[in-house]
C-alpha cells in the first residue's frame, strides 16, 4: 500500500513537471545555434491597423513643397531707383573716357614744364608744344559737339594750346630774326627779357592746367 501511494505520488508529479515544461516552451522564443529561427510578425499590418500611429508619423513627416521659380512672386525686382544699389551694388564707373583722355594730356605738359625750367633749347621746345596741339585738336574734334565742351577742363586745355602756339612762334621768330634786330620798338618782343617772362607765364598755365586735370578724376 505504501509503494502504490508513493507510485501515484510520483506519477502526478511527473505530469505537473511535463505541464510547466510545454507552458514555459510557449514563452520562449524558439532559437538554435545561429540565432532566431521563428517567423517575425508581420509588421505592416500592426501598422496599418494602428490609426494613431499613421497619423502622429503623418504629422511629423510634412513634404517640403518646392517653390515656383517661374512665378512672379517668387522674384524680387531689383530696386533700380534706390541710390544704394545703383552706388554700391552696380559699382558704377567713374572713370569716363572723357576723363581718360584728359589724364592722356598730364604727362605731355609735365615733360614741357621741365623743358621750360631746365632751359633747353628751341627746337626741343618746339616739338613737343606740336605734338601737345595735335592732341589737343583731336581732343577738341572729338568732344566739341559734346556736353563735355561746356566743360572748365576742356575751355582750360583750348586755352592752354592757343597759348603755347603763341610762345613757341615766339621763340623761333626770335631765334630766326634776333641778328636783324634791335631790342627796342618791334624788336622788343623778341627781347630775351621778354622771352623768359613769356615762359615764367606759361609755366604757371601749365601748372594750374595739370592741377585741374588731375581734380577731374
Amino acid at each position: 500500500m505504501g509503494m502504490k501511494k508513493c507510485g501515484l505520488i510520483f506519477a502526478i508529479f511527473f505530469v505537473l513537471l511535463c505541464s510547466n515544461i510545454t507552458c514555459y516552451g510557449k514563452d520562449k522564443l524558439p532559437v538554435d545555434g545561429k540565432g532566431y529561427v521563428g517567423s517575425l510578425p508581420e509588421l505592416t499590418r500592426d501598422y496599418a491597423s494602428n490609426p494613431e500611429a499613421t497619423e502622429k508619423t503623418s504629422s511629423e513627416v510634412k513634404p517640403i513643397p518646392s517653390k515656383d521659380f517661374n512665378s512672379e512672386g517668387e522674384i524680387k525686382p531689383a530696386p533700380i531707383e534706390d541710390p544704394s544699389f545703383i552706388n554700391i551694388i552696380l559699382k558704377t564707373d567713374k572713370t569716363s573716357k572723357y576723363v581718360n583722355d584728359l589724364n592722356e594730356f598730364i604727362p605731355t605738359l609735365e615733360e614741357i614744364y621741365d623743358i621750360i625750367d631746365d632751359n633747353q633749347n628751341v627746337q626741343i621746345f618746339n616739338a613737343k608744344v606740336y605734338y601737345f596741339n595735335k592732341s589737343v585738336e583731336y581732343f577738341r574734334d572729338k568732344y566739341a559737339n559734346r556736353p563735355e565742351a561746356e566743360f572748365v577742363s576742356y575751355k582750360r586745355l583750348m586755352e592752354l594750346s592757343a597759348h603755347t602756339k603763341t610762345v613757341a612762334t615766339l621763340r623761333s621768330e626770335a631765334e630766326k630774326y634776333n641778328p636783324y634786330l634791335s631790342y627796342s620798338g618791334e624788336g622788343y618782343i623778341y627781347n630775351p627779357n621778354n622771352i623768359r617772362e613769356q615762359l615764367g607765364y606759361l609755366k604757371t598755365e601749365i601748372r594750374q592746367t595739370i592741377l585741374l586735370l588731375r581734380e577731374s578724376n
